[in-house]
């Protein structure tokens, strides 16, 4: 449903149309003109009545877009899509109580992703706070652990120059810093008067006001000669790279250092980095190495940036045969995965590898040339395997990722989904994107379809049925375009517990796998997508046929597999690769 038809049925349309209103208390005016000053050019917001003042003003404001999401941890994930693709803040707006809390998973995501979130809380005013009125908590740094800045504002026309400083700070931090902030907002009644003028507020005063941060050239802090000196004399260097936004300027830096035989590229599915000399399927390589194999896989010095590694055999394999150097190149966090960080260089990957590079030299080995020649051979046979197995998770997979049209956006779900999509080299031409900040099956669906709405190119989704009836309210959203489209693996239960050792010791499996006969065809049916579904190889090749042209509707596939084959066919996929 297009903006303009959505904003004439929402629960605004008794407002008389002709005119634009605005709140008349000055708080939510302020807040209305920070947001507007520091671009933030689009807010979801969710129904409530605290929120009233706040809604009216964004609904009104001609150059900001209102966007309205009913559950508040839906429309948190939603806006984390529209930014995670647009690299710039997106607010959401709730009322007052328990609906903030609501929007905990996806302010978690968005602080461990690095996406920047504004989250505007509606809140009573102090003096009904903890007195027995309705829907009210203690709102105040309720997000403490997982938030860059958080900023209470007073209702109080004594407060207009702090409340503006403090509302500058906030804006900026999510805009510089890419993360999540939180402005906490009191209002008392009167909530629905409204004036015909919104006042501009002077922020940028309020900037210059607060203090001031030393910045440090990156330049002046790295010694790339030294780093340099033990790169060139070392004849087995390994990269890998974790979660990564695309970035052509960085693919060429990459093409350029790479051209040495000394380094060994590894990427994950995440990664959006291509190259011909690079191992894109890591667990398909070193799932079967013996310890002499390992011994010889070990890098001297291992360079890592980007975010969350979701290889679990490339964390156990560093972590037991560590490097003697490990630099993790990032401009935020020094994350030491593998236990042996010596080197943490505080800049972005794209401005390291342009000085880097100017100041390596090639170095004669073995190394890149060896494991790439092992890496053949693995694909060889992942691709005999496939060619001879049967329906299933594995096969399905394979199928739905040979079947993705070029320079489509790929969101993927986590647990199992992400797992699998790692065992295939992809479309060069695909963006992919995971919320691996948390890892977490919650808001994937969400996630999918804000970053569809922020995205020109078409998006496809491909989901497990747990994360999928987890995060079912996704859909109940106006705002998902009809060329979107989900690609649902229903397995029939948590199949990433039948693949991981532990679960299956136990006599409590169920409790883990958590069992179902569900089908997303009523849902479907609910929220207007055109559903499908397939139930075998052959079906799933002529169900896939036609899946990505346009439509009236967005489209969803329901792939059933059989729950009882999966894993013992993913367990000997892998022994064949030996």
């Amino acid at each position: 449903m297009s903006e303009k038809v959505f904003k004439k049925k929402d629960f605004l349309s008794e407002v008389n149309t002709s005119k634009r209103v605005f709140p008349k208390k000055e708080l939510a005016q302020l807040v209305i003109s920070a947001c507007s000053q520091f671009n933030i050019n689009t807010v979801v917001i969710s129904p409530g009545s605290r929120n009233a003042p706040l809604t009216v003003g964004f609904y009104n404001h001609s150059k900001i877009t209102a966007l309205s999401v009913v559950d508040e941890r839906c429309a948190a994930f939603f806006a984390l899509g529209i930014a995670q693709q647009t690299q710039q803040p997106v607010a959401v707006v709730c009322t007052s109580g328990s609906a903030l809390l609501n929007y905990y998973p996806a302010i978690a995501e968005a602080f461990y992703s690095n996406i920047p979130l504004v989250i505007i809380s509606a809140d009573r005013p102090k003096h009904l706070i903890d007195i027995g009125d309705g829907q009210t908590i203690r709102q105040e740094n309720v997000f403490k652990n997982h938030i860059l800045c958080s900023v209470n504002l007073e209702e109080n026309c004594d407060q207009q120059n702090t409340n503006l400083a403090l509302l500058a700070n906030a804006l900026k931090i999510s805009s510089t810093q890419k993360g999540p902030v939180h402005i906490n907002v009191p209002f008392d009644e009167p909530l629905y008067e409204t004036v015909e003028q919104l006042q501009e507020f002077n922020f940028l005063t309020a900037l210059n006001t607060t203090k001031k941060t030393t910045v440090i050239n990156p330049d002046n802090a790295i010694d790339y000669t030294k780093l340099a000196s033990i790169w060139n004399n070392t004849k087995k260097k390994m990269i890998l790279v974790g979660v990564n936004y695309p970035n052509d300027e960085l693919n060429k830096l990459l093409d350029f250092i790479n051209q040495d035989t000394s380094i060994l590229l590894l990427t994950e599915t995440t990664s959006n980095i291509h190259h011909k000399k690079a191992i894109h399927t890591i667990d398909q390589l070193i799932f079967s190495l013996n310890n002499e194999e390992f011994s010889e896989l070990k890098p001297d010095i291992l360079i890592t940036f980007g975010g969350m590694i979701v290889s679990k055999k490339i964390k156990q394999f560093l972590r037991t045969h560590q490097p003697t150097h490990h630099w993790h190149i990032d401009d935020k966090t020094a994350m030491n995965t593998f236990f042996c960080l010596s080197n943490f260089i505080k800049t972005t990957p794209t401005h390291f590898f342009k000085n880097f590079n100017k100041v390596t030299k090639t170095t004669a080995s073995e190394y890149q040339d060896k494991w790439l020649t092992i890496r053949d051979i693995k694909h060889k046979k992942h691709q005999d395997y496939l060619a001879k197995t049967e329906h299933s998770d594995l096969k399905a997979f394979q199928q739905v990722l040979a079947s993705i049209p070029t320079n489509t956006q790929l969101q993927i779900s986590n647990s199992a989904v992400i797992r699998y999509v790692q065992l295939f080299t992809l479309n060069q031409t695909l963006k992919v994107f995971c919320n691996r900040g948390t890892s977490g099956i919650d808001g994937s669906t969400s996630t999918a379809i804000g970053a569809a709405y922020a995205c020109n190119n078409q998006t496809v989704f491909i989901t497990g049925d747990i994360s999928f009836f987890y995060d079912s309210n996704a859909l109940w959203n106006n705002n998902v375009k009809k060329d979107f489209r989900v690609i649902l693996i229903n397995n029939a239960g948590g199949g990433i517990f039948k693949i991981i050792p532990g679960p299956n010791t136990t006599n409590a499996i169920s409790y883990f796998e958590t069992p179902h006969n569900l089908t997303a065809k009523h849902l479907c049916k609910m929220y207007g997508f055109k559903y499908l579904h397939a139930s075998s190889t052959k079906e799933v090749t002529e169900k896939l046929y036609n899946f990505y042209r346009s439509s009236k509707k967005p489209k969803l596939l329901e792939i059933f597999t059989p729950n009882n084959k999966n894993n013992t066919i993913l367990k000997n996929y892998f022994n064949y690769l030996q």
